[in-house]
């Protein structure tokens, strides 16, 4: 064995293992998850004591599971839970066959109350890709995809083609808006049309797989010690967190990559204070490229958010920051969100950084770049 020969055996080595560990983990989730909805749906049926809690059962089994510092399961994902369970039944068979390391106390559970619901909800008249394959093949994140779509068949479709082409979520749920299975279907030569569509597909990374909001979750981590970051982006964050706490016009740190949920879907606002002079949240939203009108689309959405479920009594509209940069050109934009309240404008101007003094701190970072 030559050096070259070693480094390779290294990296191979690292590569397929890394691969196996994060199948293990995706395995592991998606098994909880079935088995959490299944439990839910089954106590829901016949619980002895369900009619207690009737429609606020979701919220009171999320109120407990917060009180014991179980992450990652509010309403909202014990729905998902539930509905995972519900979609796709033909699961229990595989946990009872492929054990996949399930403490016995579960598989005992498993047996005896719920032997009944192997074949239950499941359409007979479409075919079915082999559960294991499903499993072992698409992680937890690509089944809260899947379980949107109504139509079997469709689901069918999406689910072959994201384990032939080894699709990550993003691609997925790309295909899935832009009608793929529509178009297969109207298309004069479907072999053609999903033999091209596979080829311009890029497979998806351990890495990328890994950076699922459920992953973090699950293993306990926090969003911001796992998220990869460009250079230029994450020395903007740091500098420009460090920045506005050193004003000391009021600013109090509150999160760096905060994850909030809009409907079925996560996202990561870049930082986030609350303003005690104000009295309201600031967001700062950092863009190393070029100013895009989508920017400011999606920085309103997430101050809408903070106005509906962040604000408490007594709290002024959010107010968001975006800064845009590249290094021929600097731009920085206040998106000011719904504020109509004039006095509350003259505080914002007086109170918060201007323009001049953020560009100062963008310039200086692309400089030691």
């Amino acid at each position: 064995m030559n050096f070259k020969q070693l480094t390779e055996q290294i990296e191979q080595t690292h590569n397929e293992l890394q691969q196996h560990a994060v199948k293990a983990i995706n395995i592991s989730l998606t098994v909880r998850n079935w088995l959490i909805g299944c439990y839910i749906v089954e106590y829901d049926q016949s619980g002895q004591d369900r009619a207690k809690y009737g429609e606020r059962l979701l919220e009171q089994i999320a109120g407990i599971l917060k009180e014991k510092e179980i992450k990652g399961l509010p309403i909202g994902e014990l729905s998902r839970c539930r509905q995972f369970y519900l979609v796709y039944p033909q699961i229990l068979g595989t946990l009872s066959q492929e054990s996949f390391l399930l403490p016995d106390s579960i598989l005992g559970t498993l047996s005896q109350e719920f032997h009944l619901i192997e074949n239950k909800n499941i359409t007979i008249d479409i075919p079915q890709v082999d559960v294991l394959k499903l499993i072992t093949n698409l992680s937890f994140s690509h089944f809260a995809e899947l379980i949107k779509i109504q139509d079997p068949l469709k689901r069918v479709f999406y689910e072959i083609e994201c384990i032939k082409g080894t699709w990550g979520v993003r691609e997925l749920r790309r295909q899935i808006n832009s009608l793929f299975y529509e178009r297969t279907g109207l298309s004069q030569k479907p072999e053609k049309l999903i033999a091209l569509t596979q080829e311009n597909i890029k497979s998806v990374s351990a890495s990328e797989i890994i950076k699922s909001p459920f992953s973090f979750d699950f293993l306990g981590l926090n969003a911001k010690d796992v998220l990869e970051e460009a250079g230029l982006e994450n020395a903007l964050m740091t500098h420009i967190q460090e920045f506005l706490l050193e004003l000391g016009h009021g600013f109090c740190f509150e999160a760096r990559q905060k994850r909030i949920l809009i409907g079925d879907e996560y996202f990561f606002v870049d930082l986030v204070f609350y303003h005690r002079i104000l009295h309201c949240h600031v967001l700062v939203e950092i863009k190393v490229d070029e100013f895009k009108h989508e920017h400011i689309g999606q920085l309103n959405v997430y101050l809408e958010h903070f106005k509906r479920n962040e604000m408490q009594m007594g709290d002024n509209p959010p107010v968001g920051i975006l800064l845009v940069t590249e290094k021929n050109n600097t731009l920085v934009e206040y998106a000011k969100g719904s504020m109509d309240n004039n006095l509350f404008v003259s505080k914002y101007l007086l109170e918060l950084p201007t323009k001049d003094q953020l560009l100062k701190v963008i310039e200086k970072e692309i400089k030691n770049i």
